[in-house]
């Protein structure tokens, strides 16, 4: 046995070799293909990507021819490099650089040299592109924007970078890629399959027809089209109401999570990502660093809330029994805790939920809050018990939207305060600032605009997301999964009506549209920058969060405008505007949208970018206990972070 053990082993490896061999040479020839690559030309056939539309249909993004002139270093020969510089308006120097670029890349592989010429600098060039050995052009697809804004919403379409084409195999040196807004998030649906044809040369480098026949040619399978949740009227006029002005407008629809506004200011045209100017005009918006362009505030910019917060304070109180709508704290002008500290208030006399909603009281919301922490024996259980309560919001966690830029915020536990007190001694007197929104507490807008969401539909959310339909696809579930906060639906018809009132009797009034039931908050946020190593105050920020109608409630929408003053001087008229343009579809307040079109934050912004260090803003809060414990609190950040004053109306 032992004697024919061996010769059957190297019988069976011999067969196997063979009919590996075989396969190779008869059955595939892949492997041929990929030999003879120096007898062989490859061209690309790209596809159109996908159109894009928002939700009522409107097209928004399009598509127009573009060129790119490809070369092959090792056939360049013997060219008029001057003639040929003047027809592609390029320097020689510039010349001399793409072509080292290219050699790099592979000498006898083809490589982008020029990209994105439109029909009329193509013209020039095609009438002589024959005397020019070693170059070709192949045709591709541009973006082309039938709107002026949207650009954070859309991103743009950039070359790939040589990490990526070592990543993946689909793209090789040239392609386009979707990046930022959803051209990044629906790359894979919107580029298509593009198509590859195979083409046999002579020893003389000359096309002599199609390699095997065509056998491994496939055809480009074009983009598939997307309809976008945005509503694009909308859109477009939250961004009218943002010029000269800098923050953001997050809008969702709450019975579904659909994003109907997604607002960055300052913006930019998407058109002027397109073409040979792009990577001009990109660097340009990348390296402003004072309005950041780039930067989209609505879905990155952390921040306390403030005001806003309270609600989240009154209905986790509520769900653990510690008050009720009637419960009473006497406010006089503040709130007194913990060896003489003063939180201050406008407010005055005695508060219940709801006048203490409508006017904003901070002794109210403190109170409340200290009697949720007080509940538990031991205040790292308390706190993670309110914790537990806020998250289920969606909030101190990344959304899981589908956008590829965002931040998760923070609302403190146990682990916070452990890390910050290791030796313990910490109580609810220690972190009372959590109540008014300050504190270790942040978020995002589209946090506080799915926060506000929650609240309309008395307890429940839907992951906010961008997409609305896909031809022949389904959207990914995770959008269609209902989230159950852990706050009774019991709770939220009293926080509602003092949200009502706000816009009646409280700190909104003035602020309502006739015909239409809004539920708001206001806010007002303090902003701190380091300059010349001191602590400087800048203007404040003003924020405002609403729903509305009251009853089935259609739009959900937070507002953030930088440097705007009190919540109800420029955040709270614009969402009373946007609210009537989106339910209304015209404005009957026309004083009020003209006062807001024309008011300008520029002076401001200009005295801002004047000075010296300024984008070295505190990334932690004014109160919060991080600034005290932790080392260095100053970074720098290209966010703009925002801290509150509870002696501020709120």
């Amino acid at each position: 046995m032992r004697k024919l053990l061996l010769p059957s082993l190297i019988i069976v490896a011999a067969s196997l070799l063979v009919i590996r061999i075989f396969y190779l040479q008869i059955i595939d020839d892949s492997f041929k293909l990929k030999s003879d690559n120096n007898a062989i030309k490859i061209k690309y056939d790209y596809p159109e990507r996908g159109y894009i539309y928002d939700r009522h249909g409107k097209l928004l993004v399009a598509n127009q021819a573009s060129y790119d002139i490809m070369v092959i270093p090792r056939d360049v020969k013997n060219i008029d490099t001057l003639e040929f510089c003047q027809l592609l308006n390029v320097t020689k120097e510039d010349f001399i650089k793409r072509m080292a670029k290219a050699k790099v890349y592979s000498p006898r592989l083809p490589s982008v040299f020029l990209p994105q010429l439109n029909k009329s600098e193509f013209a020039a060039f095609q009438e002589k592109i024959r005397k020019y050995e070693g170059f070709y052009f192949q045709k591709r697809s541009l973006r082309d924007y039938e709107v002026d804004y949207g650009a954070n919403v859309f991103g743009f379409i950039t070359q790939v970078n040589e990490k990526l084409v070592a990543k993946n195999p689909y793209y090789n040196s040239g392609d386009l890629i979707g990046k930022q807004g959803v051209e990044e998030s629906y790359e894979d649906i919107l580029r298509g399959i593009k198509g590859v044809k195979y083409f046999q040369k002579d020893k003389y480098n000359r096309e002599i027809g199609s390699y095997k026949e065509g056998k491994y040619d496939t055809i480009a399978v074009q983009g598939e089209d997307i309809n976008l949740t945005i509503d694009a009227e909308l859109q477009k006029y939250g961004e009218q109401l943002m010029i000269n002005k800098r923050g953001g407008i997050v809008a969702i629809e709450p019975k579904t999570g659909e994003i109907l506004a997604l607002v960055t200011a300052p913006s930019y045209d998407p058109g002027i990502l397109v073409g040979r100017q792009r990577s001009k005009n990109y660097t340009l918006l990348y390296h402003d660093s004072i309005a950041k362009p780039l930067y989209d505030r609505g879905l990155l910019a952390e921040y306390p809330p403030g005001s806003p917060f309270k609600i989240l304070t009154g209905l986790v109180a509520l769900q653990e029994g510690v008050i009720n709508e009637q419960t009473t704290f006497m406010c006089h002008h503040g709130f007194s805790y913990a060896r003489g500290r003063f939180m201050k208030c406008h407010g005055f006399g005695p508060h219940q939920l709801h006048n203490g909603i409508y006017n904003s009281c901070n002794t109210y919301f403190a109170s409340a809050y200290m009697l949720t922490i007080n509940k538990y024996a031991k205040p790292a259980y308390a706190v993670d018990v309110w914790s537990n309560h806020v998250k289920s919001f969606g909030l101190g966690q990344f959304m899981g939207y589908d956008l590829p830029t965002g931040k998760k915020g923070n609302i403190p536990d146990s682990k916070t305060y452990k890390k910050i007190y290791p030796n313990g001694g910490w109580r609810s007197t220690t972190i009372v600032s959590n109540s008014i929104g300050q504190g270790e507490v942040l978020m995002t807008p589209i946090q506080l605009a799915n926060m506000m969401a929650t609240v309309a539909n008395e307890g429940y959310y839907y992951t906010p997301h961008i997409i609305k339909k896909i031809e022949g696809h389904k959207i990914d579930k995770k959008f269609t999964t209902k989230h159950v906060t852990t706050i009774d639906k019991k709770y939220y018809k009293p926080m509602i009506s003092g949200l009502f009132d706000v816009y009646n009797f409280g700190t909104a009034h003035g602020l309502n549209v006739p015909g239409i039931d809004i539920c708001g908050k206001t806010g007002t946020a303090e902003n701190y920058a380091k300059i010349d190593g001191k602590r400087v105050k800048l203007e404040d920020h003003s924020i405002f969060v609403a729903f509305a109608p009251k009853d089935n409630p259609k739009i959900a929408i937070a507002i953030l405008v930088e440097n705007g003053g009190f919540g109800a001087t420029i955040a709270g008229p614009i969402a009373s505007l946007m609210i009537e343009k989106y339910l209304r579809k015209k404005i009957t307040r026309t004083d009020l949208e003209k006062r807001i079109l024309e008011r300008s934050l520029q002076d401001r912004y200009a005295k801002l970018g004047g000075m010296k260090e300024a984008s070295l803003i505190e990334t932690v809060p004014k109160d919060s206990l991080l600034s005290k414990k932790i080392a260095n609190p100053i970074i720098k950040t290209a966010a703009p972070i925002i801290t509150i004053d509870s002696t501020k109306e709120n």
